[in-house]
């Protein structure tokens, strides 16, 4: 698969009466994103802001975070969920890149986050490097949860294909080509070459814990193989409530580090295989069955090495081990990517389970420490849950709007797929 990405290079945004991008500047009709966004009979009103880098704005609660993107030629925007079920990954793809649709809604769990946009909160998240439009989404009263979810990571997906249209006829600043052979001529393009692998884990253990592949619940799927411009061309989006740190975005899934580090090697020292998708289970004998299927195709692709991630953590890092085990039997090195949660005195294990094989990890910092933020002019959303998110506690939400909480609360602090700032060394 051969996939052109034209960018085009978003350094602000403004309201204006219509939707359209000139000199570098997103204009945003607001009123139409609102009728958008209210076309879905599950909500009842909608507000939209703006959040641009440096301002004294905080967004809480985070729910997902998307890049405008238009598909030029070569099958529809997030297939199975915007546009009908359609391979992507191939033909050409525009991307507003510095700007970003900033999802935020009542919280119905307690895994949503924070989003500074200055200060000392702000070094922490990618997205206060972004030009944010932010939609606030009211659904109706009584609704059930998944519904609720539903609806709001919907609108989040329209607003963003609905921007990404101005993008269509312009011409990018930058393209970039991507592409992925079938396999044996990938084998026969570089022979002398270690082939590596990537495999990628899903969030998918319930309790709003949801990711969707080609519009299907990750659930719902064994571990199958993909071609990396899939993933970064909308074939997996984010539906989940999941610990803000490490939460995988539609944004991160599109703009994966893993995947855009494989290519930038591909050809040079290794030989990028493709993507093992798998999911994180809830029972035992799940987690047995997938991970079995895991090394499978690790040993039917005779990878030579693999780069594993996660999405969360806790009950993830027994699928996490299992992966790294089944991986390191059938033949391949392995490289761990993840986040560590030792308490906030860094004295308990960082991670929930271990297996003699994890002897290569990349660690993408802890979550547990304290750190402050300070009041902003602006809140876009609400506060009113910080004290019961996590990373939250009795007492985080000062009177004067400051808060203090742990790093997890940030979204995509700790991210394990290493779209973040931190790392650890080990002397």
């Amino acid at each position: 698969m051969k996939l052109e990405l034209g960018k085009i290079f978003i350094h602000d945004v403004q309201f204006a009466e219509r939707t359209y991008v000139e000199n570098g500047t997103l204009y945003i009709c607001r009123q139409e994103v609102i009728d958008l966004v209210l076309e879905d009979d599950r909500l009842v009103s909608a507000e939209v802001e703006l959040a641009r880098p440096g301002e004294s704005v905080r967004i809480a609660p985070v729910k997902d975070v998307i890049e405008p993107r238009v598909k030029v030629d070569g099958g529809g925007l997030f297939p199975g969920i915007i546009s009908k079920v359609k391979q992507v990954g191939e033909g050409r793809t525009h991307a507003l890149v510095g700007a970003a649709v900033v999802t935020s809604g009542r919280i119905v769990g307690f895994q949503e986050g924070i989003i500074d946009m200055s200060g000392e909160a702000a070094q922490y998240t990618p997205f206060s490097k972004t030009n944010n439009v932010c939609v606030i989404f009211h659904a109706k009263d009584g609704i059930d949860p998944h519904e609720h979810e539903t609806a709001g990571r919907l609108a989040g997906l329209k607003v963003a294909a609905y921007i990404g249209e101005a993008a269509r006829d312009i011409t990018p600043e930058e393209v970039v080509v991507y592409e992925t052979k079938p396999y044996p001529d990938q084998i026969a393009q570089y022979p002398d070459l270690p082939r590596v692998g990537y495999i990628h884990m899903l969030q998918s253990q319930g309790l709003l814990h949801d990711t969707y592949y080609y519009g299907v619940d990750a659930k719902k799927f064994l571990p199958t193989f993909m071609y990396p411009t899939e993933i970064m061309d909308g074939a997996i989006v984010s539906g989940n409530c999941v610990a803000p740190c490490d939460k995988v975005t539609t944004f991160h899934h599109l703009n994966n580090p893993v995947i855009e580090d494989l290519y930038k090697r591909h050809g040079r020292d290794l030989n990028f295989i493709g993507v093992i998708l798998t999911n994180e289970n809830v029972f035992l004998a799940d987690k047995e069955r997938c991970s079995d299927m895991v090394g499978k195709l690790v040993g039917f692709l005779g990878l030579d090495g693999v780069i594993i991630t996660e999405e969360g953590y806790g009950n993830p890092d027994t699928d996490l081990m299992m992966n790294c085990k089944k991986a390191t039997l059938a033949g391949a090195k392995v490289v761990l990517v993840t986040d560590e949660f030792p308490g906030r005195d860094g004295k308990s294990q960082s991670l929930a389970d271990a297996v003699p094989e994890a002897d290569t990890v990349v660690s993408c910092g802890q979550g547990n420490v304290i750190i402050h933020f300070p009041p902003m002019d602006k809140v876009i959303g609400t506060l009113e849950f910080v004290e019961t998110m996590i990373g939250g506690y009795e007492g985080s939400l000062k009177p004067d709007g400051s808060i203090d909480a742990e790093l997890q609360i940030i979204i995509a602090s700790t991210i394990a797929n290493g779209y973040n700032h931190l790392a650890a060394r080990t002397y």
